[in-house]
């Protein structure tokens, strides 16, 4: 493997069509498509100034890189990528791409970063501000996020997720597949639309969650206070412990709560109409 050290590279694809080659303390200056059309590529402790440095690179690892504001859109249309100990300042990272490894990576503009993305492996990862971060992508496994960027999650597939703190809104939308563990979600309107959503030992806050859900499953839950009107029109399991602040018109399936606050059963509630609403002691149901 060739390697370049303690060196400077700017203008337009000047490692274009390169392989097997190593990167250690290079500077990729202003200009475009630095490592074009490459494959076999290790980047060590460098620094990325320039537009779209990683496009249809083919087996790649970056660690301890940053990749400045001028770095944005770096990495399209690549595959098998490892990247650990990195800082990204720049947005629109990882358009589709498979086969992603990430590890100890903060993402500080995460506007529309993971998009169309397939086989993702990631622990430790940090997003700050941006819209849209995984739309439309598949096959996901997280352990460790901590995210305040909006509309998290939407069109995903395939997902499962650990130890996440997500503060949003509009998050886990239109989603298929996706089962979150031991995760604090706050924001508003969490999880409509979804397909098969389940939440293991989860705490939720803000307002309206959980509608126009199917198959909704959630295993010991916790709510906050400003959760209302959850699971209007969804199909929904769930054992919740504590109190729920609000239930509207669920269509279908069992909630288990230690106490209610509102609870809405309207003439606009869509059949079948026969979910129950139980406390923990099943002395008491209040939709028998």
């Amino acid at each position: 493997m060739k390697v370049i050290s303690n060196a400077e590279f700017g203008g337009e694809r000047p490692l274009f069509e390169s392989h097997d080659l190593r990167l250690e303390n290079v500077i990729i200056r202003a200009g475009e498509s630095a490592i074009k059309e490459c494959s076999n590529i290790e980047a060590v402790d460098c620094r990325f100034e320039g537009n779209y440095p990683f496009w249809h690179v083919h087996g790649f690892v970056i660690d301890r890189c940053f990749f400045d504001v001028g770095g944005r859109s770096a990495l399209w249309y690549s595959d098998h990528l490892k990247m650990t100990n990195t800082r990204i300042d720049a947005p629109k990272m990882f358009r589709e791409m498979h086969d992603i490894e990430i590890e100890n990576v903060e993402i500080n503009d995460a506007d529309e970063v993971f998009w169309r993305c397939r086989n993702l492996n990631i622990k430790n990862l940090k997003l700050h501000g941006g819209t849209y971060p995984f739309m439309f992508s598949s096959n996901i496994r997280i352990d460790g996020l901590e995210s305040d960027s909006k509309y998290v999650f939407q069109y995903v597939k395939d997902v499962e997720i650990h130890n996440a703190k997500i503060t949003t809104k509009d998050a886990f939308w239109e989603v298929e597949n996706v089962t979150i563990y031991d995760s604090e979600l706050n924001g508003e309107y969490l999880g409509w639309h979804s397909h098969n959503l389940r939440l293991v030992n989860c705490h939720i806050t803000g307002e309206q969650p959980l509608c126009y859900a199917h198959d909704l499953v959630l295993e010991t839950c916790t709510f906050g206070p400003d959760c209302d009107r959850a699971f209007e029109y969804s199909s929904v399991q769930a054992t919740i412990k504590g109190a729920i602040g609000g239930v509207k018109n669920p269509r279908t399936g069992c909630i288990t709560a230690e106490s209610y606050g509102e609870i809405i059963l309207d003439e606009n509630i869509k059949a079948p109409a026969d979910c129950k609403l139980r406390l923990w002691d099943e002395k008491t149901c209040f939709t028998d």
